[in-house]
């Protein structure tokens, strides 16, 4: 335990009462934290919540190891059991906001991956690369993407996003995507959107879209 205001102007560190010393405080600290801090159990001394642990289901533990995970959006802890010694993982996340999408018509609705996934598939029949697994990736990027602008995002957004993903794919996936999604109705609309492909031009919304977010 580390206690603070020791009557004799020390730093008591378990039974031990250290002289203080301002320039090592921070380390001395640190130091007492590294050996594994308590959670919130029967044994007290909290700074991080208990956990129950999954063998003995005893809600007493000490964090033994804590690091970031997946790219930093997670932080993994290792955790001791105080009751029957073994030792398990918990993973710390931040809260995903809901995401919602705004329809032409006005109406909103949740973000589905799914939905997402169902236009893609379509525009990836026959085409070689683009398996269920790319596919699945490219739906969690579009969602990533909007939530940069979220929680709430026009599906016009969200179709823009699935063709940027697709334009580093597969051209032809692309242009079937592109072709439903702005609405094409000649030849002209086509060899149109092929050249700003060619060119590597910015997307552009050029007609209004259909079938997504619909």
């Amino acid at each position: 335990m580390v206690g603070y205001g020791h009557p004799g102007g020390g730093l008591e560190l378990g039974r031990e009462t250290l002289p203080w010393d301002p320039a090592r405080s921070q380390e001395r600290i640190g130091a007492a934290a590294g050996n594994g801090e308590r959670g919130t159990g029967t044994g007290g001394g909290d700074t991080l919540g208990a956990m129950r642990c999954p063998f003995c289901h005893r809600a007493d533990d000490r964090v033994v190891d804590s690091r970031t995970a997946e790219g930093g959006a997670a932080i993994r802890r290792r955790r001791e059991c105080a009751r029957c010694g073994r030792r398990f993982t918990t993973y710390e996340r931040v809260e995903d906001l809901p995401l919602v999408v705004l329809k032409r018509s006005g109406s909103v609705e949740p973000f589905s991956r799914d939905k997402v996934l169902v236009g893609v598939r379509k525009a990836a029949v026959n085409r070689p690369g683009l398996d269920e697994r790319t596919l699945a990736r490219l739906a969690a990027t579009v969602e990533s993407r909007v939530r940069e602008d979220g929680p709430e995002v026009r599906s016009e957004e969200v179709g823009l996003a699935v063709l940027e993903c697709l334009r580093d794919l597969d051209d032809v996936a692309y242009l079937r995507f592109a072709s439903v999604y702005k609405g094409f109705e000649d030849v002209a609309d086509f060899e149109r959107e092929a050249q700003l492909l060619q060119e590597g031009r910015p997307l552009e919304k050029t007609t209004a879209p259909k079938g997504v977010g619909e």
